[in-house]
């Protein structure tokens, strides 16, 4: 082992609630039942963060990312009054990313421009798709008019950092639906587009009754290498297995996450993952699931559903489990900065990878993975458990 550093720290926060649960949706969120205790929520949220700030006394917060659920289902206020406690806890680097996730199906007139006067400065919309009869197979609260009338709202009130949220093999969709979603989206000029693929996830409506006319995987994988043309062409760089961005726009938040950093995670749900230079181990932490728990719990030890100190063992694979992600790839030396483990333990599953046409050495030195290795990215992972 070296000397274990801790590395740029983020700040998740978890709000629970929606207005419906989308069919496909695996995330910790709960259909809202009557009014939403917004303040209580927020109050359990800064007794949850006291309670974790021991984990980061001191160091430096890179980005803040509000996520469910339906964020935007809490009213500016809410965000504003949470933000001014952590920002009196934890130290907020200058001009730091702060994203909202929002629904068009909760967005309201007048209150984007409050949500930036709060601190918000990066919106994500959960779109999903331009096409009505697919979001009402998606089983989303939206239509596509609302969906652009929301974000040209954003806009308007001042927001230039944008990200869509689009799906692609959806049940009935065909290659041109696809293309036609895409194109609606470029026509509102966001600065960041997340485009996945539609995956029946254990513990879904989808997955216990999968929908009719779900594509096959070769009609997938054409959606998604035309897709992939398309935002190339429209000046999307493709920076990650799912996300494609404007120059200098890439989400900072999920960077962080995906090149093994830090993240404290506040919330009913949320996960962390903490790096302590003391103890030389990383630690993840997360908190209970189920909102009425968490509020009754939250700032006390009964809140945590659990901790685990990662196994040595199991740190390659972890880090492959994010940075064979981006396509920018990894050196060793960061590896090893951020698992605290001698590049030799890489060797041979970077030989075998190599031998396999799904990872290449570039001259600076930087593993990233090939074309073919970004079609096989469990594959090439998988050479990395112990």
């Amino acid at each position: 082992m070296t000397m274990l550093i801790p590395p740029p720290l983020s700040l998740y926060v978890h709000l629970p609630w929606c207005v419906r649960k989308c069919p496909y949706c695996d995330f910790n969120s709960h259909a809202a039942k009557g009014a939403l205790p917004f303040e209580e929520y927020v109050d359990a949220l800064i007794r949850d963060l006291d309670h974790d700030l021991p984990l980061v006394w001191g160091r430096v917060v890179n980005s803040v990312f509000f996520g469910g659920g339906t964020p935007s289902l809490f009213p500016p206020e809410a965000i504003d009054r949470f933000l001014q406690a952590a920002g009196a806890r934890l130290r907020f680097a200058p001009g730091l990313e702060i994203t909202l996730e929002t629904n068009p199906g909760t967005a309201e007139h007048g209150r984007f421009d409050r949500y930036l006067a709060a601190g918000v400065n990066r919106l994500s919309f959960g779109i999903q798709s331009f096409d009505d009869a697919a979001l009402q197979r998606l089983g989303r609260i939206h239509d596509s008019a609302e969906a652009e009338r929301a974000v040209k709202l954003a806009q308007d009130a001042g927001y230039d950092n944008i990200n869509l949220d689009l799906m692609y093999a959806l049940p009935e969709q065909t290659l041109a639906q696809a293309e036609h979603d895409l194109l609606r989206a470029f026509a509102l000029q966001p600065t960041h587009v997340s485009h996945y693929q539609l995956t029946l996830e254990p513990n879904t409506v989808f997955h216990a009754r999968p929908p009719q006319g779900i594509p096959d995987d070769d009609s997938a994988w054409d959606m998604q290498e035309h897709c992939q043309r398309l935002l190339a062409e429209a000046g999307y760089a493709h920076y990650e297995v799912s996300a494609y961005a404007r120059a200098d726009r890439q989400c900072a938040h999920n960077l962080n996450y995906w090149r093994f950093g830090d993240y404290l995670g506040i919330g009913a749900g949320a996960h962390g993952k903490i790096t302590s230079g003391a103890e030389q181990h990383v630690l993840r932490r997360w908190k209970h699931k189920h909102p009425q728990t968490y509020l009754a719990q939250a700032g006390g030890a009964a809140a945590i559903g659990g901790d685990e100190v990662v196994p040595r063992e199991r740190l390659p694979f972890e880090y492959m489990l994010n940075l064979l992600r981006l396509h920018e790839g990894f050196a060793v030396a960061d590896f090893t900065a951020r698992t605290g483990l001698a590049g030799e333990v890489l060797a041979t599953p970077l030989a075998q990878a190599r031998e396999r046409g799904w990872l290449e050495e570039t001259a600076a030195g930087r593993w990233r993975p090939t074309e073919l290795g970004r079609r096989f990215t469990n594959d090439v992972i998988e050479l990395f458990l112990d």
